[in-house]
């Protein structure tokens, strides 16, 4: 005779409360694994109540034998889903716990550390998956950027402190030889503008002030000095292209792509054109 709903309830409360102790003992296994105990016991406690509400006493009376299981893969789902700070694909995280106890196992075994190769024979699959899934190392856990890089030492040099930068050094070299001899073919007035312009950075109601003129001449002399500048680039850039077109048909070279964006916002080091 089937039970009352109140009555399948109080159950259900008490099997959960007689089997917090092994949902807890399954948690024990994943400490220190970067997420919170509490959070994890939690976890565990919702699969232990999916258990005792999916049990079926008919099919078997053994509780323990299919609660350990469906709290440990809840426990699993966690740390799939929701434990990894950058989450790589499923099968590269299930590709790392094979490797981790292929690893351990070959160490056990052969007294040394496993190289990639000893654990894609192991595990018998290709050595560029396990070199993947070891590239993927520390998706989990993640070093933080600030974190001192010597164990102990407060004040030394971090890892933000060694990962390059780009050097926008070498993009304004780039747009210097190439604009060096445009400007120089400029004007004299021209050139002057320019260099005021963008060399002392003088605002354009400076630079008309110094030639006796509206700022608005100005701005259209400056919009036409870019513009030549730029038609100029162009045409060596095709001029360049052609000759080695028809010298090395395989090796076609343009002009630094720096030099042509630089001509509208144009700053060259403080040197005179």
């Amino acid at each position: 005779m089937a039970a009352d709903p109140e009555t399948r309830a109080h159950l259900h409360e008490q099997a959960v409360l007689l089997n917090v102790e092994v949902a807890e003992s399954i948690v024990m296994r994943y400490r220190n694994r970067g997420v919170p105990v509490e959070d994890l016991v939690q976890v565990a406690c919702l699969g232990l109540i999916k258990a005792v509400r999916g049990f079926d006493p008919d099919k078997s009376d053994h509780f323990l034998s299919y609660a350990a299981p469906t709290i440990l893969g809840e426990v699993k789902r966690f740390f799939r889903d929701n434990a990894w700070t950058v989450r790589p694909p499923r099968r590269i995280q299930e590709l790392q716990a094979e490797i981790s106890a292929a690893s351990a196992e070959l160490m056990h075994r052969n007294g040394g550390v496993a190289t990639p190769q000893d654990i894609a024979n192991q595990l018998e699959i290709n050595v560029k998956e396990v070199n993947e899934a070891l590239a993927a190392d520390g998706c989990f856990a993640p070093r933080s950027l600030d974190r001192p890089r010597a164990n102990g030492v407060e004040d030394g040099p971090s890892l933000a402190d060694i990962i390059g930068d780009d050097d926008t050094g070498f993009a304004r070299a780039e747009a210097v030889v190439a604009l060096r001899p445009l400007c120089r073919a400029l004007a004299e007035r021209d050139r002057r503008i320019i260099y005021l312009r963008f060399f002392h950075e003088w605002t354009q109601a400076r630079i008309a002030a110094e030639f006796g003129v509206t700022q608005m001449q100005i701005s259209r002399l400056l919009t036409r000095i870019l513009k030549q500048l730029r038609n100029q680039l162009e045409e060596d850039t095709e001029l360049v292209n052609a000759e080695y077109a028809g010298s090395s048909p395989a090796r076609v070279t343009t002009l630094p792509t720096s030099a042509k964006t630089a001509v509208p916002t144009a700053r060259p080091m403080r040197k005179s054109a």
